[in-house]
């Protein structure tokens, strides 16, 4: 499914949290991970050269780590911003998928995302994978530690049964043929623009949906998911999608992104980017076809 990912990492100690979660990029099909730094020097190439000596060694050690978890690696250093230098570099390598972290250097208790990876997610045409940092106190100190575990446990789908979700759902079908048992699958009928003048029909919405919905789960089972189960709440999508994720045991949420407007997730933020920002585990966008 993704046989090649890309790693953006900036080698901080966040970084190589992120690091410790690349193992369950196997459920994923990836077996090469490209090691992607950029130095954020715009419009100076030539200085690569008067820095790269001191990145070098850093990211040769991350390289070892990640090796150590099965995958062939390989790493590349690039002279401009992250978010241009990792999207070029991806197209370039044929990367199939990019995996950034839900920290940088920072550990401020409020920053849920930095900058550069919602950039990366806002330019995405490759599906991102979110690995989410936790900012941990102990003896008086901030350290992060990722919050992830086997993708396989336990998958939360969420969709608009728009084209971009069946691209995301076929994701859930690849993990679920790599050993995935326990998927949940979930739609929320957004009450801003059902409330108004369509509260009359959700019994209606609600039919045909369910209906979907159970297509969907008998698509799984015949891959062999053993336990599928169907939400269908009314609220607000952000808001249920987080209760479904806090509430359970997931340990990833598979959704699209720029489902049903690609305007209104670009300059208004998406449903889809608001959930990475607060999702207590990694998310995996899928991006609607350009």
């Amino acid at each position: 499914m993704f046989h090649t990912a890309l790693f953006a990492t900036d080698l901080s100690p966040a970084s190589s949290r992120v690091v410790d979660c690349l193992p369950g990029l196997r459920t994923l099909g990836t077996q090469h991970v490209i090691l992607v730094h950029a130095l954020g020097i715009k419009h100076l190439d030539e200085m690569r050269h008067l820095f790269s000596p001191f990145v070098e060694p850093q990211l040769a050690a991350q390289q070892k780590l990640v090796e150590s978890h099965g995958f062939n690696v390989t790493r590349h250093i690039a002279a401009g911003l992250p978010v241009f230098e990792v999207h070029r570099m991806a197209n370039e390598l044929a990367a199939s998928l990019i995996v950034v972290g839900s920290h940088g250097w920072t550990l401020a208790r409020d920053a849920i995302l930095g900058g550069t990876a919602m950039s990366i997610l806002h330019h995405a045409a490759l599906p991102v994978l979110v690995i989410r940092l936790q900012i941990v106190e102990e003896d008086g100190r901030s350290r992060c530690e990722s919050a992830c575990s086997d993708f396989r446990r336990h998958v939360l789908f969420c969709t608009d049964f728009s084209e971009t979700a069946e691209r995301a759902f076929k994701c859930v079908e690849k993990i679920v043929e790599n050993g995935a048992q326990r998927v949940t699958l979930l739609h929320v009928q957004d009450q801003s623009r059902i409330e108004k003048h369509l509260k009359h029909r959700l019994a209606e919405f609600n039919e045909i949906d369910r209906g979907r919905l159970e297509r969907l789960q008998s698509r799984l089972t015949e891959k062999g998911a053993t336990q599928v189960r169907i939400e269908l709440p009314y609220g607000s999508p952000i808001r249920e999608i987080l209760r479904v994720a806090e509430r359970e045991d997931e340990a990833l949420i598979v959704m699209g992104s720029q489902g049903r407007g690609f305007i209104g997730e670009v300059f208004l933020g998406s449903v889809s980017h608001q959930v990475v920002r607060r999702a207590p585990v990694p998310v995996l966008l899928i991006p609607a076809l350009r």
